[in-house]
């Protein structure tokens, strides 16, 4: 009996939905990285306030709270649509962003708002195309595809990053803006070329009848189905603990640690950017190629790395030593994410998809409140006192999750490591 062939990375790509997917979300995932850095560079320099930049920061997740109902539109209209309505809002966004800068009215305040009203609507995107993935792919090959989707955000911070540093330094805001406007248009055009069923799961005989459930009923059930399941509970709480005292030292402080810290400028912002996300790139590829994963012991592993690399980078003082830091935590952070996603999307029914992504997205809640805990705590005790107190308290309360549901997460039969 011959064995089984290897996994390939570009298996996925055999399905001509994900051929559109793929790349309808890799454009997306630019344009975020490229507006982040770009604003938050901009807020920074205009306003000199680290409190103000995680409060920018932190806008960006105010939808957080209601992305379980975007799970509930999405099993209800189909994922494909919803995700094209996200984007072409994304692209409208980002026009009046345009015109504000090109005709020299851009302040502060514009940007707020702005920053406000894309992040009721933006932190669904993840979950949302997830979950459209895990409805266009076949059961065996979902690891790769959801590690080759990962490469769509680690690329993005990579390419984005630099990229968006370049033109605003170069060009200044506006010309920025214009390219990012582009790019959102061209994803929507992407996104509704892929094909896939308007109702996610077809209604059993007879119940064209009775009358449908109210969104509230369903967003009811797509709690009480994660709240009843002990290794969804587990991700999902871990997944809380990462937003809230890890994604905050890599992400909405960056800016902070790059000015303030090492004395560099957008350029270097971008390099610091750009290598944890070759890190995490490296994490996603490596992943996709790998076949056999006891994913639930892998996320705890990843977990712990990610944790200590953190602890390492929030005593660097130098650009090379952080660069090197955030390239291993990025590595660390993929793995542990994407192990997590396929804990969700192997354990979900077809029909609440939606629903469990949207409350996995809402967990990400936590990440503004970390940013706004930091932004004080750093005021008060530094940089290096916060990435400690945030790598350390964080990894104490992983292991604690991690022990309370070790018989979900670690045995070798646990349907959580299943291959």
């Amino acid at each position: 009996m011959s064995e089984p062939a290897r996994p390939s990375a570009l298996a996925p790509f055999r399905i001509r939905n994900y051929r559109f997917q793929w790349p309808a979300d890799l454009l997306t995932s630019w344009a975020f990285e490229m507006e982040t850095l770009i604003l938050g560079w901009y807020v920074l320099v205009e306003t000199g306030s680290v409190l103000l930049l995680t409060v920018f920061a932190s806008l960006g997740y105010i939808g957080t709270l209601v992305a379980p109902m975007f799970g509930v539109a999405g099993d209800r209209i189909g994922h494909r649509d919803l995700l094209a309505m996200m984007r072409a809002a994304y692209a409208v966004l980002a026009t009046v962003l345009t015109t504000l800068a090109l005709g020299g009215q851009l302040n502060p305040s514009f940007v707020f708002v702005i920053a406000a009203v894309m992040g009721i609507v933006r932190p669904s995107d993840l979950g949302v195309r997830g979950a459209l993935v895990a409805t266009i792919m076949p059961h065996e090959q979902l690891i790769g595809a959801i590690s080759i989707s990962r490469t769509t955000m680690d690329t993005a911070r990579i390419a984005g990053a630099l990229s968006g540093a370049g033109l605003f330094a170069s060009l200044g805001i506006g010309p920025a803006y214009v390219a990012i406007v582009s790019l959102y248009l061209l994803s929507t055009a992407l996104t509704l070329c892929v094909v896939a069923p308007a109702k996610p799961h077809p209604a059993g005989a007879g119940a064209s009848e009775a009358p449908q459930p109210s969104p509230l009923r369903d967003l009811k059930e797509g709690v009480a189905y994660v709240w009843t399941t002990p290794r969804m509970r587990a991700a999902l709480w871990i997944a809380f603990l990462a937003n809230l005292t890890a994604y905050p030292l890599s992400n909405g402080l960056l800016p902070y640690a790059a000015r303030e810290i090492y004395g560099t400028n957008q350029t270097g912002l971008g390099y610091l950017s750009a290598s944890f996300a070759i890190g995490s790139l490296v994490g996603s590829i490596a992943l996709s190629l790998v076949g056999g994963i006891r994913v639930a012991r892998l996320m705890i592993a990843a977990t712990v790395l990610w944790y200590s690399t953190l602890l390492v980078f929030a005593q660097m003082q130098t650009v090379p030593t952080a660069m090197a830091c955030l390239m291993l935590a990025g590595f660390s952070q993929s793995l542990c994410m994407i192990s997590l996603a396929v804990i969700l999307m192997r354990a979900a029914s077809e029909h609440f998809r939606g629903r469990v992504m949207g409350v996995r997205m809402m967990v990400i809640y936590g990440l503004p409140l970390g940013l706004l805990a930091a932004g004080s705590l750093i005021d008060l005790v530094g940089f290096a006192a916060t990435g400690t107190l945030y790598a350390t308290g964080g990894l104490a309360l992983m292991m604690t999750i991690i022990l309370h549901w070790r018989a979900d997460l670690w045995p070798v039969h646990a349907p959580a490591n299943a291959r």
